[in-house]
């Protein structure tokens, strides 16, 4: 991102230029489903307003003229924000989320919203609305070798965004964070992704699948430019009521130089509950957080009208996918008065174990925790299981984490090594991430590589034509 940005300003390539590049790379893989809504319009308009600040030696940044995508579960002013889900379908925020107001002011052009799991709510991408075709190819034959399924999982819940920093129709992209949906995909993909400290970053305008836990992640192809969009990003909101006071990022920072630090092992013990924790602690906000979409206010609404009780039943189970609706009925279980104490209260006192666990740790002299990001390299489709419990600890305790790209065992495919650091020390932990990225070297994904790559699939025949953009079932 930096050295497009260093291009702008010197003139090498114009804001108009580059905006037209992405949207041409947006249509060429739009066979990978990575957008749900493409804002070309908008991003004209932003284009225009920065050429005119680029001509007068006005420009706002580093960030002035750099095409960005945002999931789709913030909301954007004017521009359909559906959380890949027909719940939603139609719905059009009359305000931009904090974050993304953020980016815009800096100049910032939005290419548009990008794919994601139905309300933020998986781990491979897999389970939106826009990804429906998919998953009933593999009910109606499970064990077929249908070349339609036969592609690799891109990490969720925001693989779409992961796939368009890939596919370089953007530079800099935004998703939400709850148990590892930034640094998973983006271990997967080779980028960068970060997790800031929560209460750091504001989430007004994130539509919420845990408030204790989901914070907005960033995604790059570079831990400088992470460390550039913080900057921005970072400070107090009083539209969010978790949101703490401002803490300076500097965009600039020294890479120390660290060949001496020592190497430990140390024990997180509860971290084998995690998973039970979370699911506990995840349905019930789940259940609590989509009462609100009744289909009274906004959002799909059922045409049955023989009483606001079954109008409420059958807007909800034509809105929800499978996934979203055993979330609701796990949340609801849990939260019954008679498993209250016994479930919820018991994962929250989990939740404040595995915090303390990583207190212990850090009180014992370390600095930063080194651990995989994910367990392995992107899986097939039909080989998908669902499995993200290295990253969520991080969320439940609340503290900074980045995924680096480190190694390409195997088939050759990337996966990361997860960095996490004390609560509200983004800066050392960027600090010590920027080290790691220049001791390994990873190499970083190149534009002419992946046009090389598509013209190869279409060469070999690739079915692009069976994998249309899939629109949503009214």
């Amino acid at each position: 991102m930096l050295e497009v940005s260093a291009a702008l300003k010197q003139g090498q390539i114009t804001p108009t230029e580059l905006c037209q590049k992405c949207l041409s790379l947006i249509k060429k893989t739009k066979f990978l489903n990575a957008y749900i809504t493409v804002s070309e319009e908008e991003a004209f308009k932003q284009t225009e307003e920065s050429e005119k600040r680029s001509k007068n030696e006005q420009s706002l940044g580093d960030l002035d003229g750099i095409p960005i995508a945002v999931k789709d579960n913030f909301s954007t002013s004017g521009i359909e924000t559906a959380c890949a889900s027909n719940r939603l379908k139609g719905y059009i925020p009359p305000y931009n989320a904090t974050v993304v107001q953020k980016l815009l002011d800096q100049g910032e052009l939005l290419m548009g919203k990008t794919n994601l799991d139905e309300f933020a709510m998986g781990s491979g991408s897999t389970d939106g609305v826009y990804s429906k075709q998919y998953r009933e190819k593999r009910k109606q034959n499970p064990h077929s070798k249908n070349e339609d399924l036969d592609w690799l999982i891109t990490g969720g819940s925001l693989g779409g965004t992961a796939v368009a920093m890939s596919a370089f129709t953007c530079y800099v992209a935004l998703g939400s964070a709850t148990g590892g949906s930034t640094r998973n995909p983006a271990a997967h993909c080779r980028l960068v992704g970060f997790k800031p400290s929560y209460g750091l970053v504001s989430h007004h305008g994130l539509i919420p699948l845990l408030n204790l836990m989901n914070v907005p992640g960033i995604l790059t192809r570079c831990v400088d430019d992470a460390a550039v969009v913080l900057s921005v990003l970072a400070g107090h909101d009083t539209n969010d009521y978790v949101s703490k006071l401002c803490i300076e990022i500097p965009k600039e920072y020294l890479v120390p130089e660290l060949s001496r630090a020592k190497v430990i092992e140390v024990s997180i013990p509860h971290t084998s509950y995690s998973i039970v924790c979370y699911h506990v602690l995840c349905t019930s906000e789940v259940t609590l957080n989509m009462a609100r979409l009744d289909g009274l206010q906004y959002g799909h609404r059922c045409d049955i009208d023989v009483s606001t009780q079954s109008m409420y039943a059958s807007t909800r189970q034509e809105g929800f996918n499978d996934v979203l609706r055993g979330r609701i009925l796990s949340g609801n279980f849990f939260l019954l008065k008679e498993n209250w104490e016994n479930d919820f209260i018991k994962a929250q006192k989990v939740q404040r174990l595995i915090a303390n666990d990583f207190a212990n740790a850090f009180n014992s002299g370390v600095d930063v925790l080194l651990t995989p990001t994910i367990l392995s390299e992107a899986v097939p489709y039909l080989e998908f299981i669902k499995e993200d419990n290295r990253t969520r600890t991080v969320n439940m305790a609340g503290l900074p984490a980045v995924s680096v790209p480190a190694a390409r065992p195997n088939q050759g495919l990337p996966v990361g090594l997860q960095l996490t650091g004390h609560a509200f020390c983004d800066q050392q932990l960027l600090t010590v991430a920027k080290w790691f990225e220049k001791q390994v070297q990873f190499p970083v994904i190149q534009l002419q590589e992946l046009m090389d790559d598509f013209s190869s699939m279409i060469t070999q025949g690739a079915s692009l034509k069976n994998l249309k953009h899939p629109k949503p079932e009214k």
